[in-house]
């Protein structure tokens, strides 16, 4: 059956092709998701829940979700009250205490499962541009190690990986890190989002700009990588393969140790629902696949068109899609920890 979308798709295709020219993605309308999703919505898992730059408001919020319903919000401003610079979520794990380690671009911070701030890190100018206009670094990943220590990446002038220790009050690691050339003040915001320690104590290190995935051991020696175009995430899984989150380029891929593609999830892969952009991507321990589906290049008005969180098969079936943007409306997807998942959060048990 012809739909009226796909007859004004059309349309403008035709009249695109009339003038010599040939449609761009943005001019056609937003798809929208089917009216019923598989899955049962907010009750499908438990789960904490968080996303970058939600600029219809004015502050920036991490849901907790629970029997179906939001039960636990904490918000941020979007304007850091320090600086004045944009703050956004981009990374969070909850504590098997509830307490949570998240990363919020200007800084990390460690709060009690009630809110109340246990730590709070703030990202520090690192100078100042030819205009005298300052140069802040930023922060887009912190992962708890133990009860007592945070890995965080540090984008700057170099960017570097460091690690906290809450206990003692210093930092135990200090490693600069390579980054595409030139560095200067307008290429921190690309360098890095989501990196991670893994569960044998290597560094998984998602170089965004770099558009690769490189391990390192305690020596910083490189041990392994791939070629993953503007990697948001990567996460190494049980059975040895590295799960990866193609962000803009809107997909996730399974690679193995010798660099060959053996799963991918890509836009098309699923009819009715589309990929827009691949944040963090997770493995769950039933071997099912969840992608948080962010708003990269899509019109504001037709966020809410956008199906935030996919959960499919290895076969790639989808059992939960999930579409809030009304009540709750939880806004643009970059993160989510699956509350029902065996494991202990702060012993990278998680392949998150």
């Amino acid at each position: 059956m012809t739909t009226p979308l796909r007859l004004a798709v059309f349309g403008m295709a035709l009249a695109c092709f009339a003038h010599g020219q040939t449609p761009k993605a943005a001019d056609l309308p937003y798809p929208s998701p089917p009216a019923t999703l598989p899955g049962r919505g907010l009750a499908q898992h438990d789960f904490l829940y968080s996303g970058e730059w939600d600029t219809r408001k004015e502050v920036c919020t991490m849901f907790l979700v629970r029997g179906g319903k939001v039960v636990w919000t904490y918000p941020i401003p979007r304007k850091d009250e320090t600086n004045g610079q944009e703050s956004e979520y981009s990374d969070m794990h909850r504590l098997s205490n509830g307490d949570i380690v998240f990363a919020y671009k200007t800084g990390w911070r460690k709060i009690s499962a009630d809110g109340k701030t246990i730590f709070d890190y703030k990202c520090p100018q690192i100078g100042t541009t030819p205009e005298g206009k300052p140069i802040w670094s930023e922060c887009h990943s912190a992962q708890p190690i133990g009860a007592d220590k945070v890995l965080f990446m540090q984008n700057g002038l170099p960017a570097k990986l460091l690690l906290f220790n809450l206990a003692s009050g210093k930092i135990e690691m200090e490693h600069a890190m390579r980054t595409k050339e030139p560095v200067d003040a307008r290429s921190i915001h690309g360098q890095f989002r989501n990196v991670r320690m893994t569960a044998a104590g290597t560094y998984l290190i998602s170089h965004m700009n770099l558009g690769k995935v490189i391990e390192y051991d305690q020596s910083w020696k490189e041990i392994w990588s791939c070629d993953a175009p503007s990697v948001w995430h990567a996460v190494r899984l049980k059975n040895g393969n590295t799960l990866t989150a193609g962000n803009q380029h809107a997909f996730a891929r399974e690679i193995d140790p010798a660099g060959k593609i053996v799963w991918e999830l890509k836009d098309g892969d699923l009819p009715g629902l589309k990929l827009n952009s691949v944040h963090q991507a997770i493995r769950l321990a039933n071997g099912n696949t969840v992608i948080c589906n962010w708003t990269a290049g899509v019109k504001k008005p037709d966020w809410p068109k956008i199906v935030q969180v996919i959960e499919v098969t290895p076969g790639k079936q989808v059992v939960w899609a999930l579409n809030e943007w009304t009540q709750p409306d939880l806004g643009p997807a970059s993160c989510i920890q699956l509350l029902d998942e065996p494991g202990v959060p702060e012993n990278r048990e998680l392949m998150r």
